[in-house]
């Protein structure tokens, strides 16, 4: 393998694949990068046996392939290394004794030993004829306004994933832990074949949104156990979790005896003022209270005790009061961006139920706390 690459192309791609490389893993060869040289440009592959990412750099912008090839360098000491050095062209080259050199510019020569390519596992990135495609942006933020609200407990594995389907024309993907629900739903124009109910452990969708950064279109090629997802020339593989996802369609009521409109900001402002006086409480519990056109939040601790209120548009002119978690309210608010936002309610044990005013695409829940 010989190459001339400029240091700017390179270090993209590797900063890209080294989201699959894990510090933890016991088989040494999984903390190494594949290069992999070929007449049409440069493959990057790097795995964990959870997830593979590989990327794929163009002849055109390899500035010369002298020589094909293929090689396996120690990942985070490459990475930590050339993002260190100046732009500038980089003379990558293996020899006879399987170390990589890396040459720049100005004279300076870094020796990386490589992994036996024998060792490296295969790696079957297989595409669809017909994927789902979708709007990488849109997809973006549908995965970082619903992943949040994952599970971080190990002992109910499907709820520290995200479940992403299709029914017919409609794209949905809800994310649980129980206590809170978040759900986005948006209608597609390319009908897939096939319907999918799949769960994606959420660390790693997360690993992969992270990724797009442009206008571009996200594929979705849906396996029996596992999922791969096309951006550009990125291939991300992720393994996906065995079991039925729990039936969340009944979780949110359809008809609401209180339906309440305020200011997103306003609201909270309120919260997060009330937050700080339930930081030393478990659950960070407050108290929220609807009397006629106000809202007023309580929060009480034994460092000190709270009460503000705002101005709110209560539809129904009903009264009642409910608690809840200021914490998960706070990270639920953050995924809404409009000026007003619906709050909407059927007494002090059923779920609170947040929503856009102009659209229900996003929709937000969060079961009321005992306080007794």
């Amino acid at each position: 393998m010989k190459m001339i690459i400029e240091k700017r192309i390179l270090i993209e791609s590797l900063n890209c694949v080294s989201k699959a490389l894990s510090t933890r893993n016991i088989i040494p060869v999984l903390n190494g990068i594949k290069f992999d040289l070929t007449k049409k440009g440069l493959f990057l592959t790097a795995t964990d046996n959870d997830i593979t990412i590989q990327t794929f750099i163009e002849k055109k912008n390899i500035a010369s392939i002298e020589e094909e090839g293929c090689s396996i360098i120690y990942g985070k000491t490459l990475l930590n290394t050339i993002s260190k050095l100046q732009n500038g062209m980089l003379e990558v080259e293996i020899f006879e004794n399987n170390e990589v050199t890396f040459k720049t510019e100005n004279g300076g020569i870094y020796n990386f030993p490589c992994f036996n390519k024998e060792d490296f596992p295969s790696i079957n990135l297989e595409l669809q004829k017909k994927p789902l495609e979708l709007d990488a942006l849109k997809f973006r933020e549908i995965i970082n306004n619903t992943s949040f609200a994952c599970s971080l407990q190990e002992s109910r594995p499907l709820l520290t994933g995200v479940n992403i389907k299709i029914i017919g024309d409609l794209f949905e993907c809800v994310a649980t832990d129980s206590y809170r629900l978040s759900k986005y739903n948006i209608k597609i124009n390319k009908i897939p074949d096939e319907n999918f109910n799949i769960v994606v452990p959420a660390r790693n969708i997360n690993e992969f949104v992270k990724i797009i950064n442009e206008e571009n279109v996200v594929e979705l090629h849906v396996f029996s156990n596992k999922l791969l997802l096309k951006y550009g020339n990125v291939l991300f593989q992720t393994s996906l979790l065995n079991g039925t996802y729990p039936n969340t369609d009944n979780s949110i009521p359809k008809e609401f005896k209180y339906q309440i409109q305020a200011n997103l900001k306003e609201f909270y402002s309120l919260l997060d003022t009330a937050s700080s006086l339930t930081q030393s409480k478990d659950k960070n519990i407050v108290d929220l209270e609807i009397k006629d056109n106000n809202l007023i939040i309580s929060a009480t601790s034994l460092e000190g005790k709270g009460k503000d209120k705002i101005n709110i548009q209560n539809k129904t002119k009903n009264n009642i009061k409910i608690s809840f978690s200021v914490r998960y309210m706070l990270e639920a608010l953050k995924v809404f961006k409009e000026e007003d936002i619906q709050i909407l309610l059927n007494g002090e044990i059923s779920p609170i139920i947040l929503k856009n005013l102009k659209n229900e695409e996003l929709i937000e829940l969060i079961l009321p706390m005992k306080t007794y």
